[in-house]
């Protein structure tokens, strides 16, 4: 007799680990092929422009792959998208090892990895939902997090060590071999298929009606919409310093990928005591104040304090806080919505979600290079406009210019968090959007769908 596959926690667990296991790969890879790319070119601009093109597909495709994914088996989803990811390791592999590698390569693989990645993050997300109750969410969101900082803890230092003595070939093989372990785990278990709710049934249709689903959902309830908008405007502002985060150690190290392994790896260490907490606790019982003490705390802690500081210690710190409070502030956020949403809508609503929430970021990526190069980094030199001002704060030479965009734009973002907290939709999200359940789930004074005259298609 057949033995039956893991479901419910275990099965949840079991994927967890594979993911742990893929991420330490991949942070180890995404270091590895950062350190590289500025030895090679030396330029912001460069980093910037490998990152826009790795993360624009996730955004560009995420609405019509949530719709896909309600459509499609999620665990297959899951396994086909960790594979595609591990074909762009390969490819880098053999260019590298043939002395081929370019710039542009790594355009293109991220290309490759990014148009699948917009299918994996609402997989993964709707089917926790269907894999266990809802009071495990924010515990479940902590473990995710936890999984996504552990990878840096070690994948930095060494990384780092790997690339100065053999190259990147041997961090490109590891991470095809953890994409495997990670595949292997997902197939050994049992993830269910969503029950159907009346809005589902409602929402099904052509690809393009699925597609333009998720947006016409959320704008039809405000408050959900408003939250976005909030994380919409933070990512703007933060991606502008956290994309020039590697050029600007390098270049106030003297190119010290080991020191810059150190922050990262410290930076992790944050993230996975974050992550801890997180799982344990399972995050305050209104988690939208999770998410905005969150904004404000990581706009103080982690991006201008990054800025501020001029040696080691103070990046450790600052790379600690604001690791520390990202699972706080992401884990919150997704157990609203995975509360909020029918369980066979989440693939549509989690793509278009994550579109609204996260498009600022390839703009970003795009200008943060720029404008340090060309602005920043000239103007913060000895003599510079913006250095006769802000040479106190930060300092003047190189990278000086970099730090000071932490400073100037954490400061933005932190009055954007600010600001959310005065806003009845965003403050008060979880009363004013009641809670979904599932057809064979009474949950006494929730309501199972939204009421009628708030339906995204009416």
């Amino acid at each position: 007799m057949a033995r039956a596959r893991p479901m419910g926690m275990k099965a949840f667990i079991l994927i967890w680990a594979g993911q742990v296991v893929s991420l330490i790969g991949s942070a180890m890879t995404a270091f590895g092929v950062s350190v590289w790319a500025w030895q090679t070119t030396g330029h912001a601009t460069a980093l910037s422009i490998v990152a826009f093109f790795n993360f624009a597909p996730t955004i560009v495709m995420s609405p019509i792959a949530g719709a896909l994914v309600d459509r499609w088996n999620r665990k297959v989803t899951m396994g086909v998208s960790d594979v595609a990811s591990g074909l762009g390791t390969v490819i880098m592999l053999v260019l590298y090892a043939t002395g081929h590698l370019q710039i542009w390569h790594l355009c293109a693989v991220g290309v490759l990895s990014g148009t699948f990645q917009a299918f994996q993050w609402p997989a993964y997300q709707a089917a926790i939902s269907t894999m266990m109750p809802k009071e495990k969410y924010g515990r479940a969101a902590g473990m995710m997090s936890l999984a996504q900082s552990g990878s840096g803890i070690l994948a930095p230092i060494i990384a780092g060590a790997v690339v100065v003595t053999w190259g990147l070939v041997p961090i490109f093989l590891f991470d095809i071999a953890s994409f495997c372990i990670a595949v292997a785990f997902l197939l050994a278990v049992n993830v269910p298929n969503p029950a159907r709710s009346q809005e589902g049934q409602e929402a099904r249709g052509s690809l393009r009606k699925e597609t333009i689903f998720g947006w016409r959902y959320i704008v039809a309830r405000r408050p959900l919409f408003m939250l976005q908008l909030s994380f919409f405007a933070s990512n703007l502002i933060a991606s502008l310093c956290m994309t020039v985060w590697t050029p600007m150690i390098l270049a106030r190290t003297g190119d010290s990928a080991t020191k810059l392994g150190i922050v990262n790896t410290v930076a992790a260490v944050g993230g996975v005591t974050g992550g801890v907490l997180m799982a344990a606790w399972g995050g305050p019982r209104r988690k939208v104040y999770g998410v905005l003490w969150g904004m404000v705390s990581v706009s103080a802690l982690g991006i201008m304090l990054m800025g501020f500081g001029r040696t080691l210690p103070i990046w450790l710190v600052s790379g600690f806080l604001g690791s520390l409070i990202i699972p706080f502030l992401n884990g919150c956020n997704d157990a609203i919505w995975q509360a909020k949403v029918p369980h066979d809508m989440q693939g549509k609503v989690f793509g278009t979600r994550m579109m609204i929430a996260q498009v600022s970021v390839p703009i970003a990526m795009l200008t943060a290079g720029p404008l340090a190069d060309l602005v920043f980094e000239p103007q913060m030199m000895t003599g510079g406009t913006l250095a006769r001002v802000f040479g106190p704060l930060v300092g003047v030479g190189h990278g000086a210019g970099m730090a000071l965009m932490f400073v100037l734009f954490g400061g933005v973002a932190l009055l954007v968090g600010v600001a959310s907290f005065m806003v009845r939709d965003i403050r008060d999200v979880e009363v004013l959007i009641p809670d979904y359940a599932p057809p064979d789930e009474e949950v006494p004074g929730a309501a199972i769908s939204v009421p009628v005259e708030a339906r995204a298609d009416n």
